[in-house]
């Protein structure tokens, strides 16, 4: 066989069998060394997962071109084995050569990987030292790494370069980053300015989902009505199975358990996924036994659950208090489905034994767990069902731990505060509330929020400050005294252009 033969193969081979032949081929016939050949041989490796094959390699190699150094630290990136593609680079600096557009991005993603936001900076300079702002590959690299860390003020700047191209990826970066960030409005926005400015941009349905999630987050549900709109007359009815599985989740987030359950019904992709998202919205809502219903259907049709499915519908359980249920799924979750618990899954637990007033098989259920295991949030979850059963004896034990787990978190010494109140245990309050001074810490005032016609009305605890805050009170007051079935009436408040309160039967 030819050099250009074998290199042909290789370029095109799909199987580990075939890349062995055309391997020993080249040994046989004395082919090697030879540069392109070898760095055939390391893609088809590369491709194959065979990445330790690939690095004997590339070790053998006597002359390597930049396409070689670039393939392995993109594999070693790609299988997250950062600390590798470091080491590899490391070489390639050796050898005095300079990154290119292909060995950039890969090096923003070891930075994001292993947490060190100086090596990110550097490569950013590398960037525009090099020229290679204007490559839309590397500029987006570049915003992921500055939306990963948090700082949207450098990914800011970074879009709004006016040499840096656009595509629908740095457009989806930019509106997840500030969803993440909990910027939602600025999310909004940038999703308005995206198809303001769709010259020569093919909008991409992976698009959707993000802004989808953040209307979700902001609880907008006109927001979500509108980009579902959006969806259908871009994509029509039939949805792809990532922007279904957003409208059923934020729908249920936003409150609309009836749409979320019309898209569920209507879907004609559904994949785990897309169960996983009703049987969430089912437990949001309250309505376990749904939930239960849906999950078993889901196993009759073929699907095993993962541990983020086991975690709804143990959620769900748990926020309904379906207690012999929650126990059930539980302990087959290693027999049937191969899962070890995570903490999610003993923290629904947890939670479950709590709500049901259960406390003392919740505290066993932790005592048996690894000390070094148990997390903050198991035993927030205890301490939670405590103060709802007014139970002062397993209330300290979990507030004890929090107390070393979590020092500075407020919420743990209010919540025991209030077991104590809930007791008439005046003197044990003192002493929390003493303690909570010399700790230097203050509880956060309670904050609802409602949005009304695209603008926000924020109610602080004990904020008298809106102009209306008289009559909204004595609304409420009026409400709480009313003896009246929500099941037979529907009481809706709306706040009209001129700020009037009302209330509407």
């Amino acid at each position: 066989m030819s050099r250009k033969f074998l290199s042909s193969l290789l370029r095109t081979c799909t199987s580990h069998s075939t890349t062995s032949q055309c391997h020993a081929q080249t040994l046989l016939q004395s082919l090697l060394p030879n540069v392109i050949l070898e760095t055939d041989l390391l893609l088809s490796y590369t491709k194959l997962g065979l990445i330790n094959h690939a690095r004997k390699l590339f070790d053998r190699m006597p002359q390597r071109n930049m396409h070689s150094w670039n393939i392995m630290i993109a594999s070693y990136t790609h299988s997250s084995i950062y600390f590798d593609a470091l080491t590899v680079f490391e070489g390639f600096k050796q050898c005095r050569l300079l990154p290119d557009r292909y060995t950039l991005p890969p090096l923003f993603k070891i930075s994001i990987g292993i947490g060190d936001s100086w090596f990110g900076w550097m490569c950013h300079c590398l960037v525009i030292k090099l020229g290679y702002g204007e490559v839309v590959v590397v500029n987006n690299s570049v915003l992921e790494f500055y939306v990963k860390c948090g700082t949207m003020s450098q990914a800011l700047s970074v879009f709004n370069n006016h040499n840096a191209p656009r595509d629908s990826v740095t457009w989806n970066l930019m509106i997840s980053g500030f969803g993440k960030a909990g910027l939602y409005s600025d999310a909004v926005h940038c999703f308005r300015e995206m198809l303001k400015h769709q010259n020569g941009i093919e909008l991409d349905y992976m698009t959707l989902p993000s802004i989808l999630s953040v209307c979700g987050k902001e609880g907008d549900l006109l927001k979500v009505k509108e980009v579902h709109g959006f969806s259908v007359r871009n994509f029509g009815f039939d949805a792809h199975a990532p922007i279904a599985n957003a409208l059923i989740d934020n729908y249920g987030k936003c409150g609309s358990l009836k749409d979320s359950e019309n898209i569920f019904k209507t879907v004609s992709c559904a994949n785990l996924v897309t169960w996983t998202a009703m049987i969430s919205c089912y437990g949001m809502h309250g309505k376990g036994e749904e939930s239960v219903f849906l999950f078993e259907k889901m196993i009759n049709e073929g699907f095993r659950p993962n541990a983020v499915t086991l975690t709804a519908i143990l959620s769900s359980c748990s926020h309904s208090g379906l207690l012999d249920q929650g126990k059930k799924i539980f302990d087959s979750m290693i027999s049937d489905y191969g899962f070890e618990p995570t903490a999610e899954h003993y923290t629904c637990m947890v939670d479950l034994f709590g709500r049901c007033g259960c406390l003392e098989e919740a505290l066993q259920l932790l005592e048996r767990m690894n000390p070094l295991s148990v997390t903050g949030s198991m035993w927030g979850a205890l301490l939670a069902g405590c103060a709802m059963h007014k139970n002062v004896e397993i209330g300290e034990i979990a507030a004890h731990h929090l107390f070393q787990l979590e020092p500075n978190n407020t919420s743990n010494y209010v919540t025991l505060c209030r077991i104590y109140q809930s007791r008439g245990m005046t003197r044990d309050v003192s002493t929390v509330k003493a303690k909570m001074k010399g700790l230097g810490l203050v509880k956060t005032p309670g904050c609802s929020w409602i949005n009304i016609a695209g603008r926000e009305y924020k109610f602080h605890q004990g904020d008298l400050s809106h102009p209306l805050s008289h009559m909204i009170f004595q609304i409420l007051y009026e409400i709480s005294n009313t003896q009246l079935s929500t099941n037979d009436l529907g009481i809706g408040y709306l706040l009209h252009d001129d700020d009037t309160f009302v209330m509407a039967l």
